[in-house]
């Protein structure tokens, strides 16, 4: 029997990742990107790149150890590793770099794919292998947008689906008015009917038999 995983979404591109022994949150932003939940702590945090609304470390509490960029980490018991990726579809010209996270923890396999702006290039799928949930964004302007980021979930062949980067109260209109929202992403996945759900609770034995899309809650 593996440990249960829970993962709560913390708003934008951040989640709350929780297992047996560790708490990691990925890339918690700044106050345009909304109000950061209070008294989040974590014993591990991963930035994909350094933009205000993915880099706010200060707002975890628990003097967690960071993780910003490429590498391999291994922190109290849950492997990492980021992947160089690009924020564009131009090799960083417009945006800059993206690390996207393969994080391993009690038996589940997971990547949060950060900011994401290409479709994936055969070497970093096979940096990654096999994953079961997959964290993506979808909003579009900065990122993959819904058609985009279908295909990405086509290239990655995970179980679980969760959906990040898109259109949500609390965003600031001139920084993010023009994203989509979640529901043209669920439609090119022809997932129009999916109820959001507060939190999603999973293991590496337990995962579901076809692809399933999860829209969290965001934990205010």
């Amino acid at each position: 029997m593996f440990s249960i995983v829970e993962i709560q979404y913390l708003g934008h591109s951040a989640f709350r990742i929780k297992g047996k022994s560790c708490v990691l949150v990925t890339d918690p932003y700044g106050a345009q990107a909304g109000k950061f939940p209070a008294g989040v702590t974590a014993n591990i945090v991963t930035v994909s790149h350094d933009h205000f609304d993915h880099n706010e470390v200060k707002s975890v509490a628990g003097s967690p150890f960071v993780v910003n960029g490429p590498g391999e980490y291994e922190v109290g018991g849950v492997s990492i590793v980021g992947i160089p990726t690009w924020h564009d579809d131009q090799e960083g010209a417009q945006r800059g770099e993206n690390t996207a996270y393969v994080i391993e923890m009690d038996g589940l396999r997971l990547v949060h794919l950060g900011d994401l702006g290409h479709k994936l290039a055969q070497d970093q799928l096979e940096q990654m292998g096999a994953i079961d949930v997959v964290m993506i964004p979808v909003g579009g302007v900065y990122t993959l947008d819904a058609k985009e980021a279908a295909g990405v979930v086509k290239q990655v062949d995970p179980w679980v689906v969760i959906p990040m980067h898109y259109q949500q109260a609390g965003l600031d209109a001139g920084s993010f008015g023009q994203l989509s929202g979640v529901d043209v992403f669920l439609k090119e996945m022809g997932k129009s009917e999916v109820q959001p759900v507060p939190k999603l609770v999973v293991s590496a034995d337990r995962l579901p038999g076809e692809l399933q899309v999860v829209v969290l809650e965001r934990k205010s």
